[in-house]
């Protein structure tokens, strides 16, 4: 079946909402429902213990999302009319294009930086509060905001995505 084919490419872009959906979903609502009513609800180390709990599964439907996104994404493009080659930006289709996958690359190094460092010193932190040892004054609470901070930048950027998406469709 060639990446032509009718239903290939329907198969590759349901598979791309799919993924969209489950990355920005999972996003939208830790970032926007979740986190804010744990930290107003729980005690510190009640919502550390949840947060240690919920990360990795929405770490791995991230994570999972974007290896679909860019096997479907890249199938999608060659298979659009508009694509004519690699940094062929001649057409309004391909500003938009690059300019959504540099938005994509920045979401993939903000989100690759909370997975890689924020998340795991806020682990730490936890696991000194169980050893019975005090962390650094203050450095819950920076971590905590870094993480915020990292999440709605993401949050803002998948916006802008979408809008970039929206263009190329309407180019």
């Amino acid at each position: 079946m060639a990446v032509g084919s009718p239903f290939l490419l329907t198969l590759l872009y349901w598979l791309h909402m799919l993924a969209t959906v489950a990355w920005l979903g999972s996003l939208s609502g830790l970032a926007l429902i979740f986190l804010p009513a744990a930290r107003k609800s729980l005690d510190l180390p009640t919502y550390a213990l949840l947060l240690g709990r919920i990360q990795p599964r929405i770490q791995q439907i991230g994570w999972l999302s974007l290896v679909i996104l860019g096997a479907t994404g890249m199938f999608q493009m060659s298979a659009n009319p508009n694509y004519h080659g690699f940094l062929s930006i001649d057409t309004p289709w391909a500003k938009a294009i690059l300019t959504k996958h540099l938005a994509v690359l920045v979401m993939v190094a903000l989100s690759a930086w909370n997975t890689w460092w924020v998340l795991p010193a806020l682990h730490r932190l936890t696991l000194l509060r169980q050893a019975g040892k005090t962390p650094a004054s203050g450095e819950q609470s920076r971590l905590e905001r870094q993480e915020a901070l990292l999440l709605n930048l993401n949050l803002a950027l998948s916006v802008i995505v979408l809008a970039l998406t929206a263009w190329a469709r309407s180019s």
